[in-house]
């Protein structure tokens, strides 16, 4: 389960997501848009960045989904926001982190040098594995836990939370964002399901199409999916795991690296995905195209 484009997929669709999980949401929480940003000088890219309207000052919230360990990553996070923080200041009036992790085993073990920033109001640290049984969550946040639910579980509780959510008094278009998020989760976990396995696995013909299958069977995972379609889904991988490996890196990717992996099929690609996160360094990343591409 490639879970960095499941939380990109769910924060791009539904950016206020993150303030039902962090229990802060500001009154204007759904005029922020979910999208990643760039520093120069030195150069990198934060990929999680929930961004207010342009028109006011507002506050900025970095976001880290982090299901495997990395012992730098406070040090990463809080350097690279501080330093947009800098370059940005007359946008935004205050700054918050919030990290997302499965489980306190991933996080990272070296806190000490953070603990005034980790212990204090700014950063916001989120265990899926805490926060709860699903069905005695509010539904945004469930749907959030129903990533970390195992595979035999995980079909029961999405039609429980797409049940859940077709009684609760939510205006007709909340409820379709919330049975996108499910379905989106549910496309990632069983991704060799075909649209009528899936729909038929979460009772889908109760609901109108939600707009994670439509898009499944556009972006090309679906029989009888159009060639463009499938070249489109195809680019939004390769760039996704592009941006992943500069900043797993840590360095920039040459042009010629980045022309193979945009090439690769796209299974090979998916396959990518989930492998730049056991890289360390660019050999790793060329010893790996070696051996699959």
């Amino acid at each position: 389960m490639r879970r960095d484009p499941i939380f990109y997929k769910l924060f791009q669709q539904s950016p206020d997501i993150l303030f039902d999980l962090i229990g802060n949401r500001p009154d204007n929480a759904t005029t922020y848009r979910f999208d990643s940003v760039a520093v120069k000088e030195p150069k990198f890219e934060i990929d999680g960045v929930f961004l207010p309207p342009e028109t006011e000052p507002g506050v900025v919230y970095f976001c880290e989904v982090q299901f495997q360990p990395d012992q730098q990553l406070y040090e990463r996070l809080f350097s690279e926001s501080m330093l947009y923080f800098y370059r940005n200041g007359s946008r935004f009036c205050d700054w918050q982190a919030v990290v997302i992790y499965p489980s306190r085993r991933v996080e990272q073990t070296r806190q000490h040098p953070h603990r005034s920033l980790l212990h204090g109001e700014q950063v916001h640290r989120i265990y899926l594995d805490e926060l709860g049984e699903i069905r005695k969550l509010p539904i945004t946040v469930a749907s959030v836990v129903l990533t970390i639910v195992e595979a035999a579980q995980a079909p029961a509780e999405a039609r429980y939370l797409l049940s859940r959510t077709e009684q609760a008094a939510l205006t007709p278009q909340a409820k379709r964002d919330i049975i996108d998020v499910v379905t989106a989760i549910m496309a990632y976990k069983f991704s060799t399901l075909s649209q009528t396995e899936i729909k038929a696995m979460l009772g889908l013909n109760l609901f109108e199409e939600p707009r994670a299958i439509r898009e499944a069977k556009d972006e090309g995972r679906q029989e009888g999916r159009q060639e463009g379609r499938q070249e489109g889904r195809q680019e939004a991988i390769a760039s996704v795991a592009i941006r992943l490996l500069t900043r797993r890196l840590e360095q920039e990717l040459s042009e010629e690296m980045r022309s193979r992996i945009t090439s690769l099929p796209l299974p090979v690609l998916e396959n990518l995905s989930e492998a730049l996160l056991d890289f360390t360094n660019l050999s790793d990343l060329e010893n790996w195209l070696a051996q699959n591409a």
